[in-house]
């Protein structure tokens, strides 16, 4: 049986990731430099971030619903066209505009990733989606490992023209590639009429919205739970992460950089054995057993400076680190894929991406909040017992009908697009 590459259109779209993906890169490690030599504050700094984190919080029901109502072939190529327009202000080079932009560029991603994930299901036969999400995320780190690099050496010397110019470019190649798609099934065809409604009966978007969320009973339900522990524990990281490397490692802006860059070669690892993994574990079991080593090896990294603070130690566990990280988002975006109905995909999968970046918000303020009271150790194990009960939740919750591991009943080739477990009715922004 062929591979998802074999199959063009899912070629064609993952090769779209991977070149807009590098562009995000670019300006993700860009600006924020731009910014701080510009203003010599790291508030500002912050700040950058802060906008690029309420946009897709404020579209998630919005872009569930899209996803669900047109065509997302043609809506992920509009999404990367106006995105490649609303780059050029940043040529200004003002700072107000920067920002204004980075909430733009954030809530055009908002619009477009739940469409992208709920289309990578219709193009793959079912027993090859965990496959696709691992090549997605292959794509992902080898973009991540690219533009990271390029974005630096763009802005040293061609300025945040040559950045801009190199995004928007990334953006209008990605465009061209998803126009290539084959047309998308039946939503945009009935003008946004949902499923099984009569002919020229509108649903109001915030209902559909809402018929959306009904599909969040049943299988899907510790899913919310699982969610909720490991994006707090994500925002625990972000926060955290950088005081440890200062704090305990004595390391500055160099090690810190290094230290989060080398996780992507394990993710790069992680990304080739997936297909692999997919053929001897379920997604729910790979994502449950990736969450305990997650935990593990964070364990040993956030204690090891009671052994060791040399550096050649954190470097190599950060490269193994990058591994389960990477299985878990896999194992968890396949779990949803599978476990929904096409006709609401879109509202489930940006209704759980609403929710990450939610907690991982909330996770970002307890960290600045709890630090000086339960201290930086006790918080950093905090972070890894998280994922503990986490992955502890999740294998420890019957998946039904998901299951396709070793030995098990393998899922019937023609409900490749049918909804899979117990259902009461009609169904992960990129991480960073």
């Amino acid at each position: 049986m062929t591979g998802p590459l074999g199959v063009p259109a899912f070629r064609r779209l993952w090769s779209a990731g991977i070149v807009s993906e590098i562009g995000d890169w670019v300006l993700l490690v860009a600006l924020p430099v731009y910014v701080y030599q510009r203003t010599g504050s790291a508030a500002a700094t912050a700040t950058t971030f802060v906008v690029a984190l309420l946009p897709s919080l404020a579209l998630s029901p919005v872009a569930g619903v899209l996803a669900d109502r047109w065509d997302r072939r043609r809506l992920l190529v509009v999404v990367a066209l106006a995105q490649a327009v609303t780059l050029l202000p940043l040529l200004t080079g003002d700072l107000v505009v920067l920002n204004v932009v980075t909430a733009v560029q954030s809530g055009l991603a908002a619009l477009g990733q739940p469409a992208v994930n709920a289309l990578l299901p219709t193009l793959v036969p079912r027993e090859r989606v965990v496959a696709a999400n691992g090549l997605v995320s292959l794509g992902n780190n080898l973009a991540r490992l690219v533009g990271a690099s390029l974005g630096g050496l763009l802005l040293g010397h061609a300025g945040v023209s040559g950045v801009v110019l190199v995004d928007a470019v990334s953006f209008l190649l990605a465009a061209a590639l998803l126009a290539s798609l084959p047309r998308d099934r039946g939503p945009a065809e009935v003008a946004g009429q949902e499923a099984g409604q009569p002919a020229g009966q509108v649903v109001p978007p915030w209902r559909a919205w809402v018929d959306g969320l009904r599909e969040l009973r049943g299988p899907l339900r510790p899913l919310l739970a699982v969610v909720v522990l490991t994006a707090t524990g994500q925002g625990l990281f972000v926060v955290l992460f950088v005081v440890f490397v200062t704090e305990r490692l004595g390391g500055g802006a160099t090690e810190v950089g290094l230290l989060r860059g080398v996780q992507a070669v394990g993710g790069l690892v992680a990304g080739l054995l997936v297909g692999v993994l997919s053929r001897r574990f379920a997604p729910a079991r790979l994502m449950g057993a990736s969450l305990l080593a997650y935990a593990v090896i964070a364990a040993l990294a956030w204690n090891g400076p009671l052994l060791t603070t040399g550096f050649g130690f954190y470097l190599a566990v950060f490269v193994v680190v990058g591994a389960p990280s990477v299985l878990i988002g896999v194992g968890l975006m396949s779990v949803l894929q599978l476990s929904t109905a096409d006709e609401v995909r879109g509202r489930v999968l940006a209704t759980f991406l609403g929710l990450f970046d939610a907690c991982q918000g909330i996770g970002m303020v307890l960290a600045g909040a709890l630090t000086p009271l339960l201290g930086l150790g006790a918080l950093l194990n905090v972070q890894a017992g998280l994922s503990l009960v986490a992955g502890a939740l999740v294998l420890a919750t019957p998946w039904g009908a998901l299951r396709s591991g070793p030995g098990e009943r393998p899922p019937d080739p023609g409900a490749a697009h049918m909804p899979v477990g117990p259902r009461p009715g009609p169904r992960p922004r990129r991480r960073r």
